[in-house]
């Protein structure tokens, strides 16, 4: 008989598709899913689809993904953003319900930088109300002078990917450009031929601004009346980047007044926006937000959110993930992520409990680079091998601190026999111990445990596993191979590690499919091994 609980598990996880996006993700996205359409925004078409039960719902900028909605939403597991903001994503609440947050910070930042630089150069030239005129029937040569960029200072606040696209594009104009930001190191942009000054000299020097940071409480308002006053009355102001970080009241003033020559917006504080003041003005160049509505910016981003949904409902960490604790990860790092999830199963298996805390030691090369994402894989793993469900890098630290499990990474340059190894201790609730060693081997990197305790090993952590305890002697590894052989357990590699001859011993074998507890007794039966744990890893 088939259990409802079985039929939920082959069932298509379902991904709802809010607002239109590219075929190219449904391509991305493949034949595994089922993929399900609504209106973003249309709030209660919205809710209805949600609560109707999805496991993925990628989005662009008018579904507003707030905590109503999350909460709405049932079996709820990734938003994926197709872009790069997440201005409409309720990123606390969506952690708190351990669903993961992914987006495509990459995906349109060539489009946004090439219509800043539109802006830019329709505000320079006046393109746009010299267009109009001329359809309307004018040949208003005088009336639109406009200014060179040549040997200009083009002012770039925030100095992140976009902004460092722009400077470069403009460099080939023989601007000279400056940035504010404060969390770039001076090295950075002297390497990028950038000088990197305080806001208020950027404000004083520049003839062109441009606007590269995100809206957050920090940057509310940052160009608005008091700096507005610094500037010089020939500067034009470039926002492609968030509405809100520029006033747009003080800004209209300013240019009405004559302190500020003009400024190219493709975003408002409030949007859709089509009634402000500003777009009566001459001087004041507009779009509608089109920063990323470009062909190949939907297709990468459509491509990219796929990619982020099918390794997040797969329950893997993926790059893109804004609310999972380890900042960006290296790629030096993140090979090792899998492996210490298989290292905290096996210890956690051969345990028999979870461990109360794990610490990870990262040691050789790989010590260098921020490896405080591996106590989140620790974790998953030590919490999958205790048997919980829908474990994933989101809801992971939640879980093992509901049941008092901590982890914590610590590193050193030290690795004598290997250019990089991961050493994870789990400490247990009896206030015993076990040790699993492990690292990446080759160009390949193929994962391999080098150790248990104090018995070296050169382990594939393949998918089945079996670990026996027992004194050295005679005959166990025959009562091992017949035990299983029983059992029609095909053994794929057997390994013995012992301390001394007639010591204390560890045999570590794989085999082609899962040792059952009922087969796990019989083997410590015949060999009267101390312990005998099989592992079932959980990739």
């Amino acid at each position: 008989m088939t259990t409802k609980r079985e039929v939920l598990r082959v069932a298509k996880p379902v991904v709802l598709i809010a607002e239109e996006l590219s075929s190219a993700t449904l391509d991305a996205l493949g034949p595994d899913f089922e993929v399900r359409n609504c209106d973003g925004a249309n709030r209660a078409e919205l809710l209805a689809a949600l609560g109707a039960g999805v496991d993925a719902v990628l989005i662009r900028s008018a579904t507003k993904m707030d905590a109503e909605a999350i909460a709405a939403a049932k079996g709820l597991k990734v938003i994926a953003r197709a872009g790069v903001g997440l201005d409409n994503v309720d990123i606390p609440a969506a952690t708190a319900a351990g669903v993961m947050v992914v987006n495509a910070p990459t995906s349109n930042i060539v489009s946004a930088a090439e219509l800043a630089i539109s802006l830019l150069l329709a505000s320079a030239r006046f393109i746009s109300p010299a267009h109009a005129a001329l359809k309307a029937g004018k040949w208003a040569r005088s009336k639109y002078t406009g200014a060179e960029l040549f040997e200009k200072n083009l002012g770039v606040v925030g100095f992140g990917r976009i902004g460092q696209l722009v400077a470069h594009r403009m460099q080939a104009f023989g601007m000279n450009v400056i940035a504010y930001d404060p969390y770039l190191q001076p090295a950075k942009a002297a390497q990028l031929g950038v000088e990197l000054v305080e806001l208020d000299d950027l404000l004083k020097r520049s003839d062109f601004i441009t606007i590269h940071l995100p809206k957050t409480k920090e940057t509310a308002n940052l160009i608005g009346v008091e700096a507005l006053k610094k500037v010089k009355k020939e500067v034009r102001i470039i926002n492609a980047a968030r509405g809100g970080v520029l006033d747009e009241a003080a800004l209209y003033d300013a240019i009405v007044e004559g302190r500020v020559a003009g400024a190219g917006l493709d975003v408002y504080v409030t949007e859709p926006c089509t009634d402000s003041p500003l777009f009566q003005l001459d001087q004041v160049v507009a779009t509608p937000h089109l920063g990323a509505s470009t062909d190949e910016a939907q297709e990468r981003a459509g491509i990219a959110v796929a990619v982020s949904v099918r390794k997040a409902l797969a329950g893997e960490l993926v790059p893109d993930a804004v609310n999972v604790k380890g900042g960006a990860i290296h790629d030096e790092i993140r090979p090792s992520l899998p492996l210490v999830e298989k290292m905290a199963q096996i210890a956690t298996a051969i345990a028999g409990e979870t461990p109360v805390s794990m610490e990870i030691t990262v040691k050789g090369d790989i010590s260098g680079h921020d490896s405080s994402v591996l106590a989140i894989s620790a974790l998953k793993g030590a919490l999958v091998a205790s048997g919980c469900e829908d474990v994933t890098y989101v809801n992971a630290p939640g879980l093992a601190a509901e049941r008092g499990v901590t982890s914590n990474v610590t590193t050193t340059p030290d690795s004598p026999e290997y250019r990089s190894m991961i050493s994870l201790h789990a400490a247990l609730s009896n206030g015993k111990s076990i040790k699993v060693d492990g690292t990446l081997m080759g160009i390949r990197k193929v994962e391999k445990i080098i150790a248990i305790d104090n018995f070296d090993l050169d382990l594939p952590p393949t998918d089945n596993l079996l670990f026996l305890r027992y004194a050295d002697k005679p005959g166990v590894v025959g009562a091992v191979g017949n035990a299983l052989g029983n059992a029609k357990i095909n053994i794929a590699g057997m390994q013995v590690a012992r301390e001394s001859a007639g010591g204390s011993a560890l045999m570590a074998i794989t085999v082609d499919s899962p040792v059952s507890d009922a087969v796990a007794e019989a083997v410590k039966k015949e060999t009267g091994a101390e312990l005998v744990r099989s592992v079932t890893l959980v990739n």
